[in-house]
């Protein structure tokens, strides 16, 4: 062995083999790379697809997409595969590369903090899904998801009536939206119960929503909707087949008689919005239907007034009422000539055969010298 300066070499002969300290370096080494290839081979099984980072450098440390259209794009797959604080910070860091480019986008930026918060959602982190959808909304004014994100983060706070007014100004988008239908429903027993019968002067004001933001959301690609349209049957069925408890009942009725009453002061608007939170509580009444159908009539809302005429008589097949706002409502929807007669003579088999029917029962409250009464502006029982 050769003394000098530096680290001692080790004289070996050509065929031996190398010293164990060489042996575990190489060792080393070939389990990095395994294990690196290993690395890589998971990610790629795990994600179903291409990781969405790309590897650079001799230690493969993982390198981000840098495009804002990139980072979306990798945060929407974490997402979808439930890796939400990935696809958050994937989120962020998009928001922080399109506001360090100094354009102006503020539907991307709208839509980068809105699927922020959806992640703050979905990790039940509420407070900051609350100020993620504020700042979608600041950008973007009476956009859907925001605000049905913020009305759940709401909810889950129990803050009711703050959530009753974002669920309610969607329904003034887009009133077949599942989602915020079922959170008026709920929010509306919530709201009833905490607060009493007066509840509504205690909500805060409720936005109206312009005619613009009603178009932007209809002109959207039908993809948009896809999320509100998927559980609308669903939806449907679940409402219909729910059997009301007594308490439920109950209330509907208190509800109808006060839709009722606001209908004798013609205050047609609002007892709409009694009947419908009848509805809520129970849609077995045939009356509520035929009575809101009337309210539809007067103010000349008429194919709402045939949808409710057709929901009351699938309940209750002899409701003379909802055979004869309908058969006004198709005669006003006919508009020439030739409709009219056939929407009289719709009327004539509709209404008259069911009085004629009634009357041989006994029961004369809808006629009048034989006839239909020809204004029938009060309300049902």
């Amino acid at each position: 062995m050769r003394r000098g300066r530096g680290a001692p070499q080790v004289a070996q002969a050509p065929n031996s083999a190398p010293p164990p300290t060489l042996r575990v370096l190489c060792g080393a080494e070939r389990l990095g790379a395994g294990f690196r290839r290993d690395a890589v081979r998971h990610h790629t099984r795990e994600e179903g697809r291409n990781p969405p980072t790309r590897w650079s450098g001799r230690g493969m440390a993982p390198k981000f997409p840098d495009s804002v259209e990139e980072l979306r794009a990798a945060g929407n797959e974490r997402f979808r595969n439930g890796q939400y604080a990935e696809a958050s910070a994937l989120y962020g860091r998009a928001l922080r590369v399109l506001q360090a480019q100094g354009s102006s986008n503020p539907e991307e930026e709208s839509v980068l903090y809105s699927n922020r918060a959806a992640c703050h959602l979905k990790d039940g982190n509420c407070r900051d899904c609350i100020k993620d959808c504020t700042s979608a909304l600041v950008l973007i004014p009476f956009s859907i998801k925001p605000l049905l994100r913020r009305a759940s983060a709401y909810e889950a706070l129990e803050k009711y009536p703050m959530a009753y007014v974002d669920y309610k100004t969607v329904l003034q988008i887009d009133d077949s939206v599942t989602s915020a239908l079922e959170g008026i429903n709920r929010m509306t027993r919530a709201l009833m119960d905490s607060l009493g019968p007066e509840w509504r002067l205690k909500l805060p004001s409720i936005p109206l929503v312009p005619v613009s933001a009603q178009k932007r959301w209809n002109s959207l690609p039908s993809e948009n909707h896809k999320e509100m349209a998927k559980s609308k049957s669903k939806e449907t069925t679940t409402t219909k087949n729910r059997v009301p408890s007594a308490g439920d009942v109950e209330r509907a009725r208190v509800l109808k008689e006060e839709g009722n009453e606001l209908v004798k002061k013609g205050s047609h608007k609002k007892a709409i919005e009694k009947y419908s939170e009848s509805l809520l509580y129970s849609n077995l009444e045939s009356a509520t239907y035929s009575n809101r159908a009337l309210c539809y009539l007067v103010l000349k809302q008429y194919k709402e007034a045939v949808k409710d005429c057709t929901e009351a008589l699938k309940l209750d097949g002899k409701n003379v009422k909802a055979f004869y706002r309908r058969a006004q409502a198709h005669k006003a929807l006919k508009g020439c000539r030739s409709q009219h007669g056939r929407s009289q003579g719709l009327m004539s088999r509709d209404v008259h055969s069911r009085l004629l029917d009634l009357h041989d029962a006994g029961d004369t409250s809808l006629t009048h010298h034989g006839q239909a009464c020809p204004q029938n502006t009060y309300p049902g029982k």
